[in-house]
């Protein structure tokens, strides 16, 4: 299969590992753990049970239960994410701007209609999305990556390409021959690309190298290493004016990926694994790629 490089390099814009560790709470009697912090297994399953009381009888399939769960705790996992890093960057959201904001949606009963989510979850979610999108609207202006990319067809041809892509040398150099399939230097800038800003591609470190599949239905795999970025790119306000509030969500909860891996995210293998590249927690045979961190030295 072969692909024009502008459809490799666009692909990127369809996105939108377990870390071990010692020592610190106990696994068994934890949903997840997030650094030294422990959300306990009892208060996962309270809530679960809570979750898949509100899901219509018609509606609840055989892995409705095993999805909900990994849903609330993806959602924990961001929440005490999302509320350290915006207290960190002094970003503030107001039970006024939740209110603001669901009445813009149409108000509370309309939101709840199609959620599992109660009044008080609805609001945290809702809270959560606004400080994500305010740490958004903070750094995207300034933000751009630079990457090397290349396609492959397969799992396990990306994760040959992408060895080869963190190692350098001749075997990577060879990974470039095709210009179809392949490119050096793609910038991306966050203001221009936002659609990018918020996926793996802005999240990854300099020097990283990623595999991923940017869509379950496409055979298509994506390898890139970043190999730049900026924080203080000059940016088009007209551009910056178009990004919509999802876009700025995304965004903002996309600088949580390099806290989340610095802290390690250990996730009850009953629930599943945690998702670096989707930033979810997902069935272990449902990771959406890796990521090979810069070699040391």
């Amino acid at each position: 299969m072969r692909m024009q490089m502008g459809r490799v390099a666009a692909a990127v814009l369809v996105v939108g590992a377990v870390v071990s560790g010692c020592g610190g709470p106990d696994q068994a009697g934890s949903a997840v753990i997030v650094g030294d912090t422990a959300v306990p297994l009892e208060s996962v399953q309270t809530e679960l049970a809570a979750a898949l009381a509100r899901v219509p009888a018609e509606q609840k399939q055989q892995d409705t239960g095993a999805q909900v769960a990994r849903d609330i705790i993806t959602k924990d996992v961001l929440h005490g994410l999302v509320q350290q890093q915006a207290a960190q960057a002094g970003v503030t959201v107001t039970d006024a701007d939740v209110d603001a904001f669901v009445a813009r949606q149409g108000g509370t009963q309309a939101l709840l209609q199609n959620s599992i989510l109660d009044e008080p979850g609805l609001r945290e979610q809702v809270r959560d999305n606004l400080l994500a999108a305010g740490l958004g609207k903070r750094v995207v202006g300034g933000l751009q990556v630079t990457a090397d990319l290349v396609a492959a067809t397969s799992r396990d041809q990306a994760v040959s390409y992408a060895q080869k892509l963190a190692a350098g040398g001749a075997g990577a150099a060879e990974l470039f021959k095709d210009p179809q399939t392949s490119q050096r230097g793609i910038v991306y800038t966050g203001a221009t690309t936002p659609g990018v800003a918020g996926t793996v591609v802005f999240g990854t470190p300099v020097g990283d190298t990623v595999y991923f599949q940017p869509s379950p239905q496409q055979a298509t795999w994506i390898v890139f290493k970043v190999t730049g970025k900026r924080t203080d790119a000059r940016s088009d306000p007209a551009a910056l004016s178009q990004i919509s509030q999802d876009q700025l969500t995304a965004i903002g909860q996309r600088t949580l990926q390099p806290i989340a891996d610095q802290m390690g995210i250990r996730v009850n293998p009953r629930y599943g694994v945690w998702d670096p590249i989707a930033l979810r927690v997902v069935a272990a045979d449902q990771v959406s790629g890796g990521v090979l961190p810069a070699a040391a030295g």
